[in-house]
C-alpha cells in the first residue's frame, strides 16, 4: 500500500499542478455570505448519535448545500485517484498523521483563508491536534476527535500478585516487569494469563517518549529510530513478552480473546495490565461493568502523565468545486456548539440505558471542557476514577509531528519492531536498519517539497 500510495501520489502532484501552493486558492471564504451547490465528504458517516448530532448543526449552517456522505474510512487510493483525475470530493476526513503527506503532494489545500474568513477558532484546538495538521507552517486541516492511552488494569491479578495500579503506570519499567513477572501464569510455554501487554508494535512511539525520546525531531525532518534512548524502549517493551514465553504466544492468547464482548481479557482474569485507548472504557462498562477494574493514566519514568495522542481531521482536496462549503463544514463540525449537541446526543442515550456520560476528547480545548461539565459522577469509583484519568491524560498529550513521508517512515519503524518480535534481529541492528530507509524516505519526500516552495 505504501508503494502504490506514493506513485499515486506522485501523479497527484503533477496532475494538480502543485496545488499545495498558497497562493492557488483563490477562494473568498465569508462566514456570513448564503452558500449553494453540493458538498460530497469522503470518510464519513452518522454511525451514532454524535455524528448524527454534528452533521445536523452542520447541516444547518451550510443552509441550501447538498450534503452527500461517504460512510467508512477514507479510502486512500480512491481520494489519490480522484485528485489526480481533477475530480475529487469536496472534503475528506482523514487520520491527522495523513495530513503531512496529502499536503507535501498537492493533495489538500493550506486553510490560512478559510480559517480566517470563516473565524475558525484555532486557539481553542489542544497544540499537539493542530501542530499534526501544520505542514511546513501552514495549516492543512482542521482537527477533531483525539485518541489518548490510560492504563487500565484487572484489580484482583494486581491484588494476588501484592501489587497495584502504581506498579504498572510506567513511572517505573523495573516495578512493570516485575508485576509481569509475578501476574502472567503458564504451564510448559502455554501462556493461560498475560501479565503485562506493552501492545507492540503500535505503541511504540509512546514507550520511546516516555523514556525521553521521540522517533521524529520537531520539524519533522530527521528520524531519531536509532537513539540510544528509544533501543533502550525497544529492548524494554520487547522483554514483557520474552518474559512470558515470546511474543507468539502473547499474541496467540491475545487473538483468542472476546476483545469486544463480555469474554474480554479482564472480565475473565486472563490479562493483568496494559495502556490501551480510552474508547475501550465504554466498551468494558457497556460488556462487563462488573469486571474488578481499576485506571490510571500512563507516566513517563519520571512519574509525569502523559498519553501518545492521536486523532482525526477535515481537509479539503486540491481542485474541488465547493471549498467555500467545505470550509463552512468543518468549522460547523468543529465548533463548541456542535461538540455540546454531540455530547447531550450521547448523555441521553446513555442516562436512557442506565449507563454513565463519559465525555468526548473533541481535539479542541474548549468543546473539551464544555462537554466535561456535562459529564455526572456516577457513584461508581472504578469507571469515576477511569473519567479522571482519560482526562487528566488529554490535558498532557503529546504527538509527532507532520511529514512528507508518514507512510514510508511508520512502515520503517514497525518493519524493525516486527523484526525484533519476531525473533528475527536484535534491536539495535533492527533500529539503525528503520532509520536508514526512514531517513532516506524523508529526505527525498522533504527535498521534493522544498523544490516545489
Amino acid at each position: 500500500m505504501a508503494a502504490v500510495t506514493g506513485l499515486v501520489l506522485a501523479a497527484c502532484a503533477q496532475g494538480t499542478g502543485g496545488g499545495g501552493d498558497a497562493a492557488t486558492d483563490e477562494t473568498t471564504y465569508d462566514s456570513t455570505a448564503t452558500l449553494s451547490g453540493s458538498l460530497d465528504v469522503m470518510g464519513f458517516g452518522t454511525d451514532d448519535e454524535v455524528a448524527t448530532a454534528r452533521v445536523e448543526h452542520a447541516e444547518k449552517a451550510l443552509g441550501d448545500v447538498k450534503v452527500s456522505l461517504t460512510k467508512g474510512d477514507l479510502d486512500i487510493q480512491q481520494f489519490l485517484s480522484a485528485v489526480a483525475a481533477g475530480d475529487p470530493p469536496e472534503l475528506i476526513y482523514a487520520s491527522r498523521d495523513q495530513i503531512g503527506t496529502f499536503a507535501s503532494r498537492g493533495a489538500i489545500i493550506p486553510l490560512t483563508t478559510c480559517i480566517d474568513g470563516e473565524g475558525i477558532r484555532t486557539e481553542d484546538f489542544r497544540d499537539f491536534a493542530l501542530d499534526q495538521v501544520t505542514f511546513d507552517g501552514e495549516v492543512y486541516g482542521i482537527p477533531e476527535f483525539s485518541t489518548i492511552a490510560l492504563t487500565m488494569a484487572n484489580a484482583d491479578l494486581l491484588a494476588a500478585a501484592g501489587k497495584g495500579i502504581a506498579d504498572v503506570d510506567g513511572s517505573s519499567w523495573e516495578a512493570i516487569s516485575a508485576a509481569n513477572e509475578a501476574m502472567h501464569q503458564g504451564d510448559g510455554g502455554s501462556l493461560s494469563v498475560i501479565g503485562y501487554d506493552s501492545k507492540m508494535p503500535e505503541f511504540f512511539p509512546l514507550w520511546a517518549h516516555a523514556n525521553g525520546a521521540d522517533l521524529l525531531s520537531a520539524d519533522g525532518r530527521t528520524a531519531q529510530l536509532d537513539d540510544p534512548k528509544v533501543v533502550e524502549a525497544l529492548e524494554w517493551a520487547v522483554s514483557i513478552y520474552d518474559d512470558q514465553g515470546g511474543f507468539p504466544a502473547v499474541k496467540a492468547l491475545k487473538d483468542s480473546a472476546d476483545f469486544f464482548g463480555s469474554g474480554n481479557q479482564f472480565a475473565t482474569g486472563t490479562l493483568g495490565a496494559m495502556p490501551m485507548e480510552q474508547w475501550y472504557i465504554n466498551v468494558l462498562n457497556d460488556v462487563s461493568p462488573d469486571a474488578p477494574m481499576v485506571f490510571d493514566t500512563l507516566k513517563d519514568r519520571q512519574g509525569q502523565p502523559f498519553a501518545f495522542a492521536g486523532g482525526s481531521a477535515w481537509a479539503i482536496p486540491a481542485g474541488t468545486d465547493n471549498p467555500a462549503a467545505a470550509c463552512r463544514w468543518a468549522r460547523a463540525m468543529t465548533e463548541v456548539d456542535a461538540w455540546m449537541a454531540a455530547a447531550e446526543a450521547r448523555k441521553s442515550a446513555r442516562d436512557a440505558e442506565g449507563k454513565p456520560f463519559t465525555g468526548l476528547l473533541t481535539g479542541n480545548a474548549a468543546a473539551d471542557e464544555a462537554v466535561r461539565d456535562l459529564v455526572e459522577p456516577s457513584g461508581d469509583e472504578t469507571w469515576d476514577s477511569a473519567v479522571a484519568a482519560m482526562y487528566e491524560a488529554n490535558e498532557n498529550a503529546v504527538a509527532l509531528p507532520a511529514n512528507p513521508a508518514d507512510n514510508e517512515f511508520k512502515a520503517a519503524w514497525e518493519d524493525a519492531v516486527n523484526r525484533v518480535l519476531n525473533g528475527q534481529a536484535e534491536p539495535q541492528a533492527s533500529l539503525e536498519q528503520a532509520q536508514e530507509e526512514a531517513q532516506a524516505a524523508l529526505d527525498k519526500a522533504w527535498a521534493d517539497w522544498d523544490q516545489k516552495a
